[in-house]
This record gives structure tokens, sequence and C-alpha cells, in this order.
């Protein structure tokens, strides 16, 4: 997932991420440009997913 495509969908991602996952918060899920991999890495943390797995997760979102 490129940065654009994080960028551009990440509102409309953010509300099924937090479907599957409801242990995350605002905050674990803010997104600031340039910031992509805090991002990811929160994600992976909180999920227990591969960097690649959780892109791809996102992807099929």
């Amino acid at each position: 997932m490129d940065k654009l495509e994080l960028k551009g969908s990440w509102n409309k991602l953010k509300g099924k991420v937090k479907q599957a996952y409801g242990d995350l918060t605002d905050d674990d899920l803010t997104y600031e440009e340039g910031k992509d991999d805090e991002l990811y890495g929160r994600l992976q943390s909180k999920t227990g997913k591969t960097r690649d797995e959780v892109i791809e997760w996102l992807r099929g979102l």
C-alpha cells in the first residue's frame, strides 16, 4: 500500500479496522503524513500480524 493510497482512503479504512479490532484506539489509528511506518508498527503490535500481512489486510478492506 503506497503512501498516496493510504492517505486517500485512511478515514474510510479506519472505521473498518476498528470494527475488526475493537481494542484499537484513535491514538493507535492516527495517520500522520510521512509516518506510515509508525502506523504499520502500531497495527502490527496490536494485531500480531507482520508488516506485509498488515498491508495486505488493509488492501483487502
